[in-house]
């Protein structure tokens, strides 16, 4: 009988990577606090509200700073969790104050962020992404030419808020006096592909004792996934965004690809239906002015007629160009014409001012190009060999 002996050393288990509390509803904090020893479960509820308001009311990035924690209770928290922000990869402003920054949440894994200030009286927006790349390759889109990449978690959507704040000095500031006061989910991918994600990011920037944006100034726009509008508005309570574009599925089919799978009259009924629609929480549709195209008054008389009984306002988007783009925005002269039909037939029409040209951040024009070498490497090359 003979015996071989293993004499290679064992591996050791790979050790878990620390949580990051950021990404936590409240209710998963409590459990995760519970579950790694550093409150009981009668003591939970009270832990995690103090630790949710340092968070997400303070912003802190420590949790040394957790001044009415227990030091006990805090060394335990930074010995299991942890709290670091993303790494700001660049940060760009536009000449009309609109903010870029490009944020890098792990090696590869990039996506941009866009501030908007002056949206309205007293409000700014944040244009947050939801995914790093997108599968939905709109023909007008820039990030529609990005593959991809994956999902971002509810902590990597939080944490573009957190970033956000961080620059604009916004977490002493009393809640009149903020500059961000909505959040678009209209930045890179598409939210309705990471629902559970964005519902979890939701819920947690909604918190009246946390960021505390209202749910009412949180907007979800969407390429039209049918099947998951219902539970979109079940689970977030936000509000909606279409891109249209177009009124005729073959149109659509080639503008917004989505459209092959779910035609335009099948998305209609959906948003009919969107839990909470009313003409005091209207469905937004966004139509991107693309010349030649689009934008011939024929065209909208035909969506006038198409939304007919939806509460809705329709957003005029002056296309954007990127580079390599196939599309010339539409002459002023012939979206004022679209905006008047619009508005003759009882639909507020806005037509978006383009904001961040110069640094491509205004709509359509994100990219993180993670898969390359980004522009900011090649500008401090370019300065070295000068």
């Amino acid at each position: 009988m003979s015996v071989t002996l293993d004499l290679a050393r064992p591996r050791p288990a790979a050790t878990p990577a620390p949580v990051n509390l950021t990404g936590l509803t409240r209710a998963q904090l409590s459990a995760a606090l519970v579950s790694s020893g550093v409150a009981t479960p009668a003591a939970a509820r009270m832990r995690a509200g103090q630790v949710w308001g340092w968070l997400h009311k303070h912003g802190v990035t420590s949790f040394d700073a957790m001044s009415n924690v227990a030091k006990e209770a805090r060394a335990a928290l930074a010995d299991r969790f942890m709290l670091t922000r993303p790494e700001i990869a660049e940060r760009q402003e536009s000449v009309d104050g609109t903010i870029k920054w490009l944020i890098r949440f792990a090696p590869g894994i990039e996506a941009e962020t866009v501030f908007i200030p002056n949206v309205g009286q007293g409000s700014g927006a944040l244009c947050v992404s939801s995914q790093v790349g997108c599968t939905l390759n709109c023909t007008f889109c820039h990030t529609g030419t990005q593959a991809l990449v994956r999902n971002l978690t509810a902590a990597e959507i939080i944490a573009q808020v957190q970033v956000a704040r961080d620059d604009l000095g916004e977490w002493t500031a009393a809640p009149g006096e903020r500059r961000l006061t909505n959040v678009v989910f209209m930045g890179m991918g598409e939210p309705l592909y990471n629902l559970d994600a964005v519902a979890d990011a939701l819920d947690v920037i909604s918190d009246n004792e946390g960021i505390a944006i209202s749910r009412r100034r949180i907007t979800v726009s969407t390429s039209g996934v049918v099947p998951q509008l219902k539970a979109l508005g079940e689970r977030t309570g936000a509000a909606l965004a279409i891109s249209l574009h177009a009124t005729t599925d073959a149109l659509r089919d080639e503008l917004v690809p989505i459209n092959r799978k779910y035609p335009i009259a099948e998305l209609l009924a959906a948003i009919r239906a969107y839990p909470g629609l009313s003409n005091a929480r209207r469905v937004t549709f966004e139509y991107v002015m693309l010349k030649g195209i689009n934008d011939s008054p024929a065209e909208a008389r035909a969506l006038v007629r198409l939304l007919a009984g939806i509460p809705a306002k329709i957003n005029l988007i002056p296309f954007n160009p990127w580079p390599g783009s196939p599309y010339v925005c539409s002459d002023r002269a012939a979206i004022d014409a679209f905006a008047t039909i619009v508005n003759r037939a009882g639909y507020a029409s806005p037509i978006r001012r383009p904001r961040g040209r110069d640094i491509l951040a205004a709509c359509g024009q994100l990219k993180s190009e993670s898969e390359k070498q980004r522009a900011s490497v090649r500008r401090s090359a370019s300065a070295a060999e000068s």
